[in-house]
This record gives structure tokens, C-alpha cells and sequence, in this order.
């Protein structure tokens, strides 16, 4: 046998190498392609998770529509307390008799006096805005620009004036409402607080929320 025969050319050597090369490097590459796109897959996955979870409603969101249940037995007469419901702040007041007098006093300094442009329900249409003379129950936001009003309830009111009746004043733009939450002329909310709805479960027990409560069954 010839040594041509025994020893390949060595252009022909080279050529299967750079063949037996090439095929390694698409093999890998094919492997790096391959990992590359589960290592992908994978982060995606976990990526998705928090953002899927995020289209799910919290318990705090699912809460949100549900009545709110307040104890008003302990409140004093002339007192406030704030409940929560649907996110906002619900101002509940314990009225006198004092209070309720000075109601009837200083239409003539309102805008909506008879609350025809305001919202409330039905039942709340009247000078008191309320099932209950005693009870008042508002949505503490200002229908101005949703500022938080602030209890002033001493008629003669230092900041607000001899004339002052009794309400509440808006210190972020001034506006000014009475002991019914109806809003001053001069005030740059246009309408009254807004009443929502609400009902008694019993005489200690206000229900915010719902127009009427079933009390054998609960929450109507």
C-alpha cells in the first residue's frame, strides 16, 4: 500500500474537521437555543404570576361594596365618628336639639336649601337629611374637589365667624356646610354632601350601604 494511500491528504484531514466543527457548533447552538428559550419560558412564567394575580381583585377590593355595620350606642350627644365604606370616610353625628334648631335659621345663605340639586335618598329629602333627626350620615368628601371637610360645630366659631351656626368647613378651598351638610352661598362647591344610603338594623345598629335591613335575617 502507498503511503498516499495509507496517510489521507491532508486537505482531506482538514476538511473533516472543519465538517465535524461545524456540526458540533449548530449541535450547541442548537442546545443553547433550546435552554435559552426554557430559561425564557420560565422566566416569563414567573413574570406572568404577579401580573395574572395583579387582574385578581384583593380582599380589600372585594370588601369594598359590601355594607358597613356601625355601633352607635356609645356616641354622645354633639359627637362625630368616622366609618368606612366602599374607601371613603362616612362622618356619622349624634345631633342636639340645639343643633337640629339652628337647621330651620339661615336658608336664605344656601344654595340648594331644599337639597333638589343634591344627592341623598329618598328618605333623607328633608331638612334634617336623615332617617333620624338625631342621626346625621354623610360622605365625608367635599363635592368641590374631594377634600376632607372638618368638624366646626360650636355656633360662633372663632375661625368662622359670630353668624357661624355650626358645620363643617373645607380648609383646602373654603367651602362651608351646615349641620345638614348643606353647602354656604359663597362656597366653591356647588351642591350638598351626599348622603348615601343607609338603614337600622336596630337602634344602636347603623348599616351603611343598603336602603333597608331585614333584622331577622340580617343585611338586606
Amino acid at each position: 500500500m502507498s503511503d498516499h494511500a495509507a496517510h489521507p491528504p491532508a486537505d482531506h484531514l482538514v476538511g473533516s474537521l472543519v465538517a465535524d466543527e461545524s456540526k458540533i457548533d449548530l449541535d450547541r447552538r442548537k442546545y443553547l437555543t433550546a435552554a435559552t428559550t426554557a430559561i425564557g419560558a420560565v422566566g416569563v412564567g414567573f413574570m406572568l404570576t404577579p401580573f395574572v394575580k395583579s387582574w385578581l381583585p384583593s380582599e380589600r377590593a372585594r370588601a369594598a361594596g359590601a355594607p358597613a355595620v356601625v355601633d352607635v350606642s356609645k356616641m354622645e350627644a354633639g359627637q362625630m365618628i368616622t366609618a368606612d365604606w366602599r374607601l371613603q370616610p362616612i362622618y356619622i353625628v349624634r345631633r342636639t336639639p340645639e343643633m337640629l334648631a339652628l337647621l330651620t335659621k339661615h336658608d336664605a345663605e344656601l344654595k340648594d336649601p331644599s337639597s333638589t340639586e343634591s344627592v341623598q335618598p329618598q328618605y333623607a329629602d328633608n331638612v334634617p337629611r336623615s332617617r333620624r333627626d338625631d342621626l346625621l350620615v354623610l360622605i365625608g368628601i367635599c363635592t368641590h374637589l374631594g377634600c376632607l371637610p372638618k368638624q366646626h360645630f360650636a355656633p360662633g366659631d372663632a375661625l368662622l365667624g359670630a353668624d357661624w351656626p355650626g358645620g363643617f368647613f373645607c380648609p383646602c378651598h373654603g367651602s362651608k356646610f351646615d349641620l345638614s351638610g348643606r353647602v354656604f352661598k359663597g362656597s366653591p362647591a356647588s351642591v350638598n354632601l351626599v348622603v348615601p344610603p343607609y338603614a337600622f338594623e336596630n337602634k344602636d345598629t347603623l348599616v351603611i350601604g343598603v336602603d333597608s335591613v331585614d333584622s331577622s335575617k340580617g343585611v338586606a
